[in-house]
């Protein structure tokens, strides 16, 4: 699969399963159906030669900084900010009460794990005549499958989060491990070998606030969580290539071999940083969060690298963990000057530049052409001068096909969150994706959806 792969048959299949979604749902289909800027978006505010402003919010790094060097190179629209909490954290929740209140800002970043959600509950606008075939054409087809519900357009993709695997070198090289885990079964005999050799030394972290990280492993390993057949919708969390997944990592934690500790947390850091975890399965744009993170760490530059994520028998596979969209919001009447700005930002060098320009983030552009701009603006010498983007570009190409995110993820994902939390007192991961499916088929039969028994 080239890296401008064209998965039609998961296209197809995505077409279906939104179409459904978008269009057979009773709650405010009506406004999601339909597509903006009912005011023919003048160059002006209806102020003489006055630009068009609007309203954007966002919270990834960076942000900021592309909405400064786009006002400081355009005339007819301005952009005002405002930062947020990231989805999970709140700021999806302020998305949508700001929607139901009536003052929701033109345009804001949403997930694709989440877009769906936010389609099936009217909150963005449809802006497929904004969005020509040219205009898809820059960005990886992917990344376009996952923004097109029902052959329609309601997002523009930002970045793509192909997984991989980064590790402390010196620490496998200490435990007598010679090269990174290609398969998961030698990432479990690197684990043992890490804690025989360290015994505070764990290979990585179990992250029970994060069902993120489980999605995107269960993805890779070729599982379909949601598709549908006709008008009705198939719900497969709990299905064999889920629950492989969830009894390997089961075991892992079970035997003690991976820590158990909130993503991104003072614990988690902590143990970067004293060498108690010497690896961590993440996506592209964690190399820059890992660098950030370890900056003001002693020692820590030029001891971690990057390989491709193991896979279950040794052939290249990923899924994503994670990337950003921008939609607009259903209520705004500047939909063009809102996608002028997120076409500005996802498609120019001069907006990844500016996105990337302190050198921390390595953002993985949606777009093929801006990749290497990337790569140049992000400093590896944390890495010991190891061109990481190699490893990413390889990673995007092994993208699994025909994943589609569901309906409902902010169901989803709570409720596997909620029972991620009883993993120390009887739960296992597996009974936390079982509670979450059938969260997840109630939540669609309340919005009128038909699933299949």
């Amino acid at each position: 699969m080239s890296f401008r792969s064209n998965p039609r048959r998961g296209r197809r299949t995505l077409r279906l399963a939104a179409a459904v979604t978008v269009c057979a749902l009773s709650l405010s289909i009506a406004t999601a159906c339909t597509s903006g800027d009912s005011d023919g978006d003048p160059r002006s505010d209806g102020a003489g030669n006055a630009p068009v402003t609007i309203t954007f919010w966002g919270w990834a790094k960076g942000t900021e900084d592309v909405v400064k060097a786009f006002n400081a190179s355009h005339k007819d629209v301005r952009v005002t900010f405002e930062q947020i909490p990231s989805g999970n954290a709140g700021g999806y929740a302020k998305i949508s009460n700001a929607v139901k209140a009536g003052n929701a800002p033109d345009v804001f970043n949403v997930e694709y794990g989440a877009l769906p959600d936010f389609v099936s509950q009217g909150a963005v606008q449809d802006i497929t005549p904004l969005v020509p075939d040219t205009l898809k054409a820059k960005y990886l087809p992917q990344a376009v499958e996952l923004t097109t519900l029902g052959e329609r357009s309601w997002a523009l993709p930002l970045d793509a989060a192909p997984q991989a695997f980064f590790y402390r070198k010196d620490l496998f090289a200490k435990a007598g491990i010679i090269a990174p885990p290609k398969t998961w079964a030698e990432y479990r005999a690197a684990a043992e070998k890490l804690k025989a050799t360290s015994p505070n030394t764990r290979i990585g972290t179990f992250f029970p606030d994060d069902p993120g990280v489980l999605e995107a492993l269960a993805w890779q390993n070729g599982a379909r969580w949601f598709g549908a057949s006709g008008d009705t919708w198939t719900v497969d969390l709990d299905g064999p290539a889920t629950k492989q997944v969830t009894d390997f990592w089961q075991h892992l934690v079970s035997d003690d071999l991976v820590h158990s500790q909130a993503s991104f947390s003072q614990q988690w850091t902590a143990s970067l940083q004293k060498g108690e975890t010497a690896g961590y399965v993440g996506a592209a744009w964690g190399g820059g969060v890992l660098k950030s993170t370890l900056a003001d760490t002693s020692g820590a530059k030029g001891k971690w690298a990057v390989a491709p994520v193991p896979t279950w028998d040794g052939k290249p596979a990923s899924g994503m963990l994670g990337g950003s969209t921008f939609a607009v919001s259903k209520d705004s009447r500047k939909a063009k000057a809102a996608v002028e700005f997120a076409t500005w930002a996802t498609t120019t060098p001069e907006g990844i530049q500016a996105r990337i320009a302190s050198g921390t983030s390595s953002l993985f552009p949606a777009s093929p052409d801006l990749v290497p701009v990337a790569k140049a603006a992000f400093n590896t010498d944390f890495y010991g001068g190891q061109d990481i983007y190699s490893v990413f570009i390889d990673a995007a190409k092994s993208v699994k096909q025909d994943w589609h995110w569901g309906p409902a993820m902010g169901t989803t994902n709570s409720s596997m969150k909620d029972a991620f939390g009883k993993l120390g007192a009887g739960g296992t991961i597996q009974s936390a994706v079982d509670a979450s499916q059938q969260a997840t088929l109630a939540e669609m039969k309340t919005r009128g959806l038909k699933v299949a028994q």
